[in-house]
C-alpha cells in the first residue's frame, strides 16, 4: 500500500527519473525483505525445525533400534505427572538389575498384570527363561500372541459375555479387540514380526499340576534321592528334605512344624535316611517305611517313645487314603517336576513354563508350590555363581504365601529365595494387589519396586514402610514425603520404579503387551492352547511308564526244581537276593529267577577335557529260560537306582537254573566279557565348543553344557557391553557437546539476524517516510546496506544449520555404529550360532574295577490266577 502511494505520490512530480531508479532499488530492497522473511519463518523458534537427535524421530513412535538392547528390558516410557503425559525418554530396565529380585504392586485395574506380562515378554526376547506361578490364570494369556493380528486369531479367546454387554457379536467384537490390539502395538514401536521373533525365541508351556487339562506335572521326581551336588550340600539337602515334608504334609491338612511335629519329624527323618543311601522313594514306600521305619531311635530317644506304632498306623493310613484318592492319582502321572526341564527344553531352547493352579484347592496349592519352590532352592545350590540374570521366579498373586505374621510351608523356601539366590544369578518376582499380606521384612531384600494405583491408605503406609526398608538394607536415601506424593498421583498403567540401581525413582507408563490380554482362561481354553501347541500327551505317559523300568506281568506255571539252585551255583560265586519292591498279600507268593550281575568302578580321564571323574556303573544280565545269549552283556540293562538287598522271603521259591550258571568256566568268561564291555561300550561323551574352547563336564548333556554356555556368553555379553558403552560413551558427549554449541550457534545467528531485519526494516520506513514528505535522502542506500547485512546474516544462518544438521548426520552414523557392533556381539555371543563337537572319552582300561559279579535273584510275585509280576 505504502508503496503504490508513493507512486501516486511521485508520478506528478518533476523528478520521475530519480523515482523509476529508486523504484527499482526499493523493489530489490523489498524482495529481499521478503526471501529473508520467507527463511526466517522456517527457522522460528515458534516451528522449530528438528534439531536434536530425539526429535529427528517421530514424537512418541519409538522404533526396534531404540528398545532392541542386549540386556534390556522395553517396559515402557517415562511419564511426567505435572504435564499429564508421557514423555518421549524410553524405560530400559537392566536385566541385571533383576538379580536383587522385584516386587509388584497395584489394586485390580492398575495395570499389574500388562506390567508382568510385559517383562515377561521381555524375558523371552532376551532368551531368558522363567517358571511362572500362576494362581488366577492370567498369566497364560502369555500364550495368546498371535502373528496375524486379525479377528480369525482373536475370536476364538474374546470374552463373549464382554461382546454381549457392548452389545457387538462375537465377530464384531474380536475385529475391534485386532484392530485395539494392532493399533495399540504400532503405537509402542511394535509388530507382527516382534511377536514372531519372541515366539522363535522361546517355547511357551503350560501345565496344570493336579489335572490333565493341561500339561500334566508329576510329584513323584520330588522323592527321588538328589544328585550328588544336592547330597554334597547339607544346606541344599537339609532344603530338599524340608520342602518334601512340608508340601507332604501340607496335603494332609497337618501343621508341620519342624520342630513340634511328630510327623514331620518321623517323615523328614526318613526322607534323609533313605537319599543318603541313594535310594528313590514314592508314596508307597513312605507309608510301609512310616510303619516300619529303617531306624529306632529318633534323636536319643526310642522311636516308640517319640512316636508309638499305633500313632504311625495312623499316619500311614491317612497317608494311604491319599494315596488311593481317584483325585490324588493325576499327581502320580505327566512330566517330572524337573527344575531344569522347566527352564529349557532337550535341545537348550530357553522356557516359559506356566504352572497354573486355579483349579487347585488351598491346601493342594499349598502343596505344590512348597514343592516347587524347595525344588527351586535345591536347584539354585547346583548353579555356579553368576552376576547376569539366569532365569526368572515369577509368581502372580503372592497373597497367602508370604505373609507378615503366619508362617506357611511356603514362606520360608520363599525367604531362602529372596537371600540367597541373586547369588545364582535367579531373579524372583512377586505380585500382588494386597500389600498388607507381604511380609515386608522378608521384602526388604527386594532391589526394584513398582508401584501402581493402590486402594486404601493402609496399602499405601505398607508400601512406603517396605520401601523405607528396602532403602536401608541397601544404604540408599529415602524421602518417604515425596514418595507418597508420587503414589497418590498414578493413575492406570503408570507405575513408580523405584529400583536401588537407579538414583531416583521413575514414574513411568506401561507399553502395550504383544500378548492379548482377556482374562482368566477357562480349562477349556487351556486344553485348545495345548492342543495347538502341538504336545503328545500319550508320549508323556509312555515315556513315564518306561521310566518305571518294570518288566510286564505275564501269566506262568512256575515248575518246582527237584534241587534247591541256590546250591547247584558254584560255591566262589557270590549270590544277592533283591528285595520286593511292592506289597505281598498272604495270597500271593514270590519266586526268584536267576540273572548275572555285574558292579563296576570306571575311571574316565583326560587333561585336555578337564575330566578325572570315577562312576559306578551297574548291569543286570537276565536269563530267558535255559539259553543263555553269547553276547550277553550287550544285551543286559543297565540298573540307575540302588536296589535292596536282603535274605530271600520265607517260603519263597527259585525259578530253574540254567546249566551255564552252574559252570565256573562261563562265570570267568563273563566275568572277562563284563570288563571288556565296561571299557568298550561305556565311554563317556564330552561335547567341545570350538569358539569358545570349552568343554562339557562329566555326565554333562548337550542341553545342560549349553545352558552352561549360555550363561557364560551372557556374563561376557554384559561384560563386553559394559565394555562398548563406555567406549562410546565419551564419543557421544563429545558429538552431543557439538550438537549443543552449533545450536547455541543457529540461536545467535538468528537473533543477529532478527536484531538486523528490525534494524532493516526501521530504516525501510524512514526512507520511504522521507520521500513521501518529499525529502531527499541518502538513506536509501543505507537501508539497501542494512537489508544486505541482514540477507547476509540469513546466510549465516543457512551456513550454522547445514552444520549442525552435519553434526546431526555424524551423531546418527555414531549412533549406527554402536547398534553395528552391538548386533554384532549379539550374534557372536549367541548359542545358536556356536558350534559344537562331540568327543568319545573311554574308561581308563587299566583303573576298570569289577566289585561285584555273580548271580542275583530277581522277586516276582504271583498272584493265586497265576498272573506273574516283577516285584522289583
Amino acid at each position: 500500500m505504502l508503496m503504490r502511494c508513493v507512486v501516486r505520490f511521485r508520478t506528478g512530480s518533476h523528478s520521475g527519473w530519480i523515482f523509476e531508479n529508486e523504484l527499482r532499488y526499493l523493489r530489490s530492497v523489498l524482495s529481499a525483505t521478503r526471501q529473508a522473511d520467507a527463511g526466517f519463518l522456517s527457522s522460528n523458534p515458534c516451528n522449530p525445525p528438528c534439531r536434536s537427535l530425539m526429535n529427528v524421530k517421530e514424537r512418541n513412535i519409538p522404533t526396534a533400534a531404540d528398545f532392541e538392547k542386549l540386556g534390556s528390558f522395553y517396559l515402557g516410557r517415562e511419564y511426567d505427572l505435572g504435564a499429564g503425559e508421557s514423555t518421549d525418554n524410553l524405560l530400559l530396565y537392566d536385566s541385571k538389575d533383576l538379580t536383587t529380585h522385584a516386587v509388584v504392586v497395584g489394586m485390580t485395574g492398575s495395570g499389574k498384570t500388562g506390567l508382568c506380562v510385559g517383562l515377561l515378554e521381555e524375558a523371552a526376547m532376551d532368551r531368558i527363561p522363567a517358571i511362572v506361578i500362576d494362581p488366577k490364570g492370567d498369566i497364560s494369556n502369555l500364550l495368546l500372541t498371535f502373528e496375524n493380528l486379525d479377528q480369525e486369531s482373536f475370536q476364538p479367546w474374546v470374552d463373549e459375555g464382554e461382546a454381549r454387554r457392548k452389545e457387538m457379536s462375537p465377530e464384531e467384537f474380536a475385529a475391534a479387540e485386532a484392530e485395539k490390539w494392532k493399533n495399540g502395538i504400532a503405537g509402542w514401536g511394535q509388530d507382527e514380526a516382534r511377536i514372531r521373533e519372541m515366539r522363535s525365541k522361546v517355547e511357551m508351556r503350560v501345565y496344570t499340576p493336579g489335572s490333565e487339562t493341561g500339561r500334566p506335572l508329576t510329584i513323584l521326581k520330588s522323592f527321588e534321592a538328589p544328585n550328588e551336588k544336592v547330597m554334597e550340600n547339607p544346606d541344599a539337602l537339609r532344603d530338599k528334605i524340608a520342602g518334601a515334608t512340608s508340601g507332604l504334609l501340607a496335603l494332609l491338612g497337618i501343621d508341620a512344624d519342624p520342630i513340634q511335629s511328630r510327623e514331620y519329624i518321623i517323615i523328614s527323618k526318613i526322607f534323609e535316611h533313605q537319599w543318603r543311601e541313594g535310594k528313590n522313594l514314592d508314596l508307597a514306600k513312605l507309608i510301609a517305611l512310616i510303619q516300619n521305619p529303617p531306624f529306632d531311635r529318633v534323636g536319643a530317644m526310642e522311636l516308640d517313645a517319640v512316636f508309638d506304632k499305633k500313632d504311625r498306623n495312623s499316619l500311614a493310613m491317612q497317608m494311604n487314603n491319599l494315596l488311593a484318592s481317584p483325585s490324588f492319582s493325576s499327581w502320580l502321572a505327566g512330566e517330572s517336576l524337573d527344575i531344569n526341564e522347566l527352564l529349557h527344553t532337550e535341545d537348550s531352547k530357553p522356557c516359559i513354563s506356566i504352572l497354573s493352579i486355579a483349579h487347585l484347592s488351598d491346601e493342594e496349592r499349598m502343596f505344590f508350590v512348597t514343592i516347587l519352590l524347595n525344588e527351586i532352592v535345591a536347584w539354585t545350590r547346583t548353579q555356579s555363581g553368576t552376576s547376569s540374570l539366569r532365569a526368572i521366579l515369577y509368581m502372580d498373586e503372592v497373597f497367602g504365601y508370604f505373609p507378615p505374621t503366619a508362617n506357611p510351608p511356603s514362606k520360608q523356601p520363599m525367604l531362602t529365595l529372596l537371600k540367597q539366590a541373586r547369588a545364582f544369578g535367579l531373579g524372583v518376582v512377586l505380585a500382588t494387589q494386597n500389600p498388607v499380606d507381604l511380609d515386608y521384612k522378608g521384602l526388604s531384600n527386594t532391589g526394584t519396586w513398582f508401584l501402581g494405583r493402590l486402594q486404601t491408605e493402609r496399602d499405601k503406609m505398607r508400601v512406603l514402610e517396605g520401601l523405607e526398608g528396602a532403602a536401608a538394607q541397601t544404604g540408599v536415601a529415602f524421602d518417604r514425603s515425596e514418595m507418597e506424593e508420587i503414589l497418590a498421583g498414578l493413575g492406570k498403567r503408570k507405575f513408580l520404579m523405584n529400583n536401588v540401581h537407579d538414583d531416583h525413582p521413575v514414574v513411568f507408563e506401561t507399553r502395550w503387551v504383544m500378548s492379548y490380554l482377556r482374562g482368566p482362561l477357562t480349562r477349556n481354553q487351556i486344553q485348545n492352547l495345548i492342543e495347538q501347541s502341538g504336545f503328545d500327551p500319550d508320549a508323556v505317559k509312555s515315556v513315564h511308564a518306561k521310566s518305571a523300568s518294570r518288566p510286564a506281568a505275564e501269566r506262568v506255571e512256575e515248575p518246582e526244581p527237584e534241587l534247591d539252585p541256590r546250591q547247584l551255583i558254584p560255591a566262589d560265586i557270590g549270590q544277592a537276593f533283591v528285595a520286593p519292591e511292592i506289597g505281598i498279600s498272604s495270597n500271593d507268593r514270590i519266586v526268584y529267577r536267576p540273572a548275572l550281575i555285574g558292579r563296576g568302578r570306571l575311571h574316565y580321564v583326560r587333561a585336555t577335557y578337564k575330566v578325572d571323574k570315577w562312576v559306578e556303573k551297574v548291569f543286570v544280565a537276565h536269563v530267558r529260560g535255559d539259553e543263555i545269549p553269547p553276547e550277553i552283556w550287550d544285551e543286559s540293562e543297565e540298573i540307575r537306582e540302588r536296589w535292596d538287598f536282603e535274605d530271600p522271603a520265607d517260603g519263597a521259591s527259585f525259578g530253574t537254573l540254567p546249566a551255564d550258571l552252574q559252570k565256573s568256566k562261563k562265570f570267568t568268561i563273563w566275568k572277562k566279557e563284563l570288563k571288556e564291555f565296561l571299557y568298550r561300550g561305556q565311554p563317556m561323551t564330552i561335547w567341545k565348543c570350538v569358539e569358545l574352547k570349552e568343554y562339557s563336564g562329566p555326565g554333562e548333556s548337550l542341553r545342560d553344557f549349553k545352558v552352561r554356555l549360555e550363561q557364560l556368553v551372557s556374563e561376557e555379553r554384559d561384560e563386553q557391553m559394559e565394555r562398548l558403552r563406555k567406549k562410546f560413551a565419551s564419543k557421544f558427549s563429545t558429538m552431543r557437546d557439538r550438537i549443543r554449541r552449533a545450536e547455541d550457534r543457529v540461536e545467535r545467528e538468528e537473533a543477529q539476524y532478527r536484531t538486523a531485519r528490525m534494524d532493516s526494516r526501521m530504516s525501510l520506513g524512514s526512507t520511504l517516510l522521507g520521500w513521501v514528505m518529499g525529502r531527499r535522502s541518502t538513506r536509501a542506500s543505507t537501508s539497501m546496506r542494512r537489508m544486505n547485512y541482514a540477507t547476509q546474516q540469513k546466510e549465516d544462518i543457512a551456513r550454522a544449520e547445514e552444520a549442525m544438521e552435519d553434526l546431526q548426520h555424524k551423531y546418527e552414523d555414531l549412533e549406527r555404529e554402536f547398534n553395528a557392533a552391538v548386533e554384532e556381539l549379539e550374534d557372536k555371543l549367541t548359542v545358536d550360532n556356536l558350534e559344537f563337537e562331540e568327543r568319545v572319552l573311554p574308561p581308563r582300561k587299566s583303573d576298570i574295577m569289577i566289585e561285584q559279579f555273580g548271580v542275583c535273584w530277581l522277586p516276582w510275585r504271583i498272584d493265586s490266577a497265576g498272573i506273574a509280576e516283577a516285584a522289583y
